[in-house]
């Protein structure tokens, strides 16, 4: 049943532009703290691994504020979780700047992870509910366009800063700028109903997502999320002595990533989302390789496939619950997002421990100085080729089932009908 009043007084266009600014935060957090991961590491005398857990707390926060705004989304709004999240992002900043210690970056990159948890946790709902059909696919890849929109442009900003001597302490400043914005563009909006009554419900959100395609999507959702996260969030240390600017790398395929989500409604229309995220895993295995094997400009290359793979995982997997599994709501919404989120948490430190070992391991064989560092990086990287290619067996296992599904029964080619097995 379809809700009324969901368009009085409803301001969508504001909430979808405040939405892309908390994103843009969300992802300055991201991409300026990668850039200053070798500063904090050498500042501060922390090793690989503990520089791997000040970043998981970036993407526990993140899970966990989620699944809570979710919870709570039809109770307080996603008005009050944006208030929440701002809080959190506005001290976050400042703890991460006075803090100076390893135990006050844990808990300041926590706090911002929490804000960003919340961005995700009120704005996809909402834009699934402002929006209708293929437009909300549109507007979904179009919103997470300002994630690699953003990293791209704090990747560009941190390697200007670092480059000019500017210390981490300004660059972390930055991230202060589209927190206020989209604080302002929220201020005082009223946010949409949802479009399917049983969707407020917590109850109907359970029982969709218990389904067998919701569990199946949320193993994908897990590995989506480190194939994408873990080579973005480790580029500093492991392609800096590959004779390519890591930042550059990075801005490279998150400029890539914006400019495909932009299109992403298209994409979307053409292939299907089953298609798409088949092509994705494919493109982002041969990235991943190729990051692992080549130097030198052949790392541009490959962060083009890389960037081309992962570009539309994440809007996708939330487009296609929205979707196909409708009656999950803003829960299932967050609870997909967390699982990203907490599968990048758990991977984070158990990737710096496989940089760590493979250094010992590439020393061990007689290698020093930049030689050891690169060998180790790669081979760090070839492990996480396994990440995207266990993905195409299981997109290439949901497209086949979503075409003969199709083929099957006539009422399910839409591609707006609800469906919830397997």
């Amino acid at each position: 049943m379809e809700s009324t009043g969901n368009r009085a007084g409803l301001n969508a266009n504001r909430l979808f532009y405040g939405s892309c600014f908390a994103l843009i935060t969300t992802a300055f957090s991201f991409s300026i703290r990668a850039g200053i991961l070798p500063q904090l590491g050498e500042e501060l005398s922390l090793t690989a691994e503990q520089l791997g857990f000040i970043n998981s707390m970036w993407f526990l926060g993140f899970p966990l504020s989620m699944v809570v705004g979710g919870l709570i989304y039809h109770k307080v709004g996603g008005k009050a979780i944006m208030q929440f999240a701002f809080f959190a992002h506005a001290l976050g900043i400042i703890l991460t700047i006075y803090s100076g210690s390893y135990t006050g970056l844990l808990i300041s990159t926590l706090l911002i992870g929490l804000g960003n948890g919340c961005t995700e946790a009120a704005c996809n709902p909402m834009i699934a509910d402002a929006y209708q059909g293929n437009r909300m696919s549109k507007m979904m890849n179009r919103f997470h366009m300002w994630f690699p929109g953003g990293i791209m442009l704090g990747s560009l900003i941190s390697e200007f800063m670092t480059s000019s001597s500017i210390s981490w302490e300004t660059q972390i400043w930055i991230i202060m700028i589209p927190t206020l914005i989209y604080a302002y563009l929220f201020f005082g909006q009223p946010w949409p109903k949802a479009k399917v009554d049983e969707a407020a419900t917590l109850s109907g959100n359970f029982k969709a997502m218990i389904s067998p395609l919701f569990l199946f999507m949320v193993i994908c959702m897990s590995l989506t999320a480190i194939s994408e996260f873990g080579p973005q969030q480790w580029v500093g240390l492991i392609l800096a002595k590959s004779g390519a600017k890591p930042m550059i790398i990075l801005a490279l395929t998150t400029g890539l990533m914006a400019v495909a989500r932009y299109f992403g409604g298209d994409v979307v229309k053409k292939f299907d989302q089953t298609g798409v995220l088949l092509g994705s895993a494919v493109l982002a295995t041969i990235g991943i390789f190729l990051f692992s094997t080549q130097t030198g400009t052949m790392a541009y290359v490959a962060a083009i496939f890389f960037a081309l793979g992962i570009a539309y995982f994440w809007p996708n997997m939330l487009g296609f619950i929205a979707d196909k599994i409708p009656k999950s709501g803003a829960l299932g919404l967050s609870v997909l997002g967390a699982v990203g989120m907490f599968s990048s948490s758990i991977f984070q430190p158990i990737i710096g421990g496989w940089i760590d070992a493979d250094k010992a391991e590439a020393a061990a064989q007689g290698l020093t100085g930049d030689e050891l560092e690169l060998v180790a990086g790669q081979d760090t990287l070839g492990t996480m080729v396994s990440f995207p290619a266990i993905l195409i067996v299981l997109f290439a296992i949901l497209w086949f089932w979503v075409k003969n599904r199709k083929s099957t029964d006539p009422a399910e080619a839409s591609s707006d009908q609800p469906v919830t097995d397997l």
